[in-house]
């Protein structure tokens, strides 16, 4: 039998991993951690089906000098790796044409579309249906200027038909009665579900993985062994060296390093990630919630809350700065003015963001058996069950249920 390694065993390569493992294939997870110890470990436990729009859009564009001048604002650049970041943002600024926000924003919503159609019977056949809530997410607003900031995004969701409902301050705390009174308006989502715990879902499938006869290896990819215009081994860190006849690249922001080894730059940045998660919050929460002007959002998930968001921009290798963590949870004491934070741990993440906001899902251009999924940025558990089911047709040859043309590795 032919054997095929999945490079990250993150939300997306464990969920890739199991889709090939499912279909008969003899499949390896590798990573250098166990399964779900990076950016799945600590996000923010969204199924995010209404936040696929581009990042370049000319809403962020106004806001963005606003948030770079400010110390706290929600997206922040250390100076030192400015120079590195300048072919990024070039990419990013010819993201922002009106006539490719359109491409952009299609392709994004034809994922996000038939989401729950792929996440609903993958939960189902592994029994983890129980991990996700039944409830929605609220997007909130002090005042009618900060709803009309934001209408942008309501006019996207409209355009391609995604369920949502205005509602009042009344309305708002019968659904959430901890949230500030400051609040006079706010939008339900009732598809942007949450999970119960996002690091277990991870490990749960990597079990289901396992179960079905999946091998997990730990190990770094430093190299690859090629030949005949393909890849024959990767070569991990400790010197050994795993023969295979496929590979799928799905390390997540580290993906970008594997790739330039097999003469394939991708534009992949890490948009670092913060969260605190808090044990004792002292209010009860049904519903995720996320605050725009103020950049931030609150998740009941892994047994407590969990408060997240910003960008920071620093690469790979740069230590934490847990002012970004705190910050957050300054902001959601704003919407939550009993919140207690006496039992709060702090994470940082690396989430893999690419210019255009669109993941990378299809064959390597230059290599005939590699094949990458990265680049899903703060949408990696909403896209994970799609991107397995999607993976793993394009990999055993069945026609996909969506045009993958904008989504291959060659478009930049």
């Amino acid at each position: 039998m032919s054997s095929i390694a999945v490079v990250g065993a993150g939300i997306i390569g464990t969920t890739i991993a199991y889709a090939l493992q499912r279909r008969g294939l003899s499949v390896t997870l590798v990573d250098r951690d166990a399964p779900g110890k990076g950016a799945s470990y600590g996000n923010m436990a969204s199924i995010a089906v209404t936040e696929f729009m581009p990042a370049s859009r000319p809403g962020v564009w106004a806001q963005m000098p606003k948030w770079l001048l400010d110390p706290e604002g929600p997206v922040r650049i250390r100076p030192a790796y400015m120079p590195k970041l300048i072919p990024w943002f070039l990419r990013f600024l010819a993201a922002s044409r009106p006539s490719k926000l359109r491409e952009l924003e299609t392709a994004g919503a034809a994922l996000c579309g038939r989401v729950y159609e792929d996440l609903d019977a993958l939960l189902h056949e592994t029994g983890l249906t129980p991990m996700l809530s039944a409830e929605g997410c609220l997007s909130l607003y002090t005042d009618e200027a900060e709803f009309r900031a934001d209408r942008e995004h309501i006019e996207i969701l409209e355009r391609f038909g995604f369920r949502h409902e205005i509602l009042g301050g009344n309305a708002i705390r019968d659904l959430e009665p901890a949230l500030t009174t400051k609040i006079a308006k706010a939008v339900l989502f009732p598809d942007n579900r949450s999970v119960s715990d996002p690091y277990r879902l991870v490990t749960a499938l990597a079990e289901k993985f396992q179960a079905l006869g999946g091998t997990i290896n730990a190990g770094e990819v430093v190299g690859f062994e090629q030949g005949d215009g393909g890849v024959d081994a990767l070569r991990l860190a400790d010197g050994r060296r795993l023969a295979t006849d496929r590979v799928v690249l799905a390390a997540g922001a580290f993906t970008g390093r594997l790739s330039r080894l097999l003469g394939e730059p991708i534009p992949l940045e890490t948009e670092r990630g913060y969260h605190t998660q808090i044990m004792a919050p002292g209010i009860s929460m049904r519903h995720s919630i996320i605050w725009p002007a103020r950049a931030f959002m609150v998740t009941p998930t892994a047994g407590g809350i969990r408060v997240g968001g910003t960008v920071e921009m620093a690469g790979l290798d740069a230590p934490p700065d847990y002012r970004r963590a705190k910050v957050l949870v300054k902001r959601a004491k704003e919407a939550f003015p009993e919140l207690e934070v006496e039992r709060a741990s702090e994470w940082m993440g690396h989430r893999p963001a690419l210019p255009d906001t669109v993941p990378v899902m299809g064959a390597s251009a230059k290599r005939r058996n590699v094949w990458y999924a990265t680049g899903h940025g703060h949408l990696g558990l909403t896209y994970a069950a799609t991107t397995g089911r999607l993976m793993a047709d394009l990999i055993t040859g069945v026609a996909p249920p969506v045009d993958m043309k904008p989504y291959r590795v060659d478009r930049f």
